[in-house]
């Protein structure tokens, strides 16, 4: 039988400027033991939420699209087999 021995690692040194960084103060506010919050501060927000609504117009586009495309499909359907009336049978 063997056994398997885990590699133990020293523990790093206290680091004092890192103990001071906004991100561990909020979470010694928060009660956390580390320092790492998710999320973190945005550099530059005002180009992130021009990217943002940008990406929302694309993405109610694209919704419209699909939506009048199934409507335009089953119109053409329709039209080819020559079934206007709406009866499926």
């Amino acid at each position: 039988m063997t056994t398997k021995q885990e590699e133990v690692r020293p523990a790093l040194p206290p680091d004092p400027e890192a103990y001071d960084s906004p991100r561990n103060a909020a979470a010694r506010r928060r009660g956390l033991e580390a320092g790492y919050i998710a999320g973190g501060t945005d550099p530059d927000p005002v180009t992130g939420l021009r990217e943002e609504r940008h990406y929302l117009r694309l993405l109610v586009a694209m919704v419209i699209a699909l939506m009048l495309g199934g409507f335009v499909l089953g119109i053409v359907i329709a039209i080819a087999t020559g079934n206007l009336s709406g009866n499926l049978v």
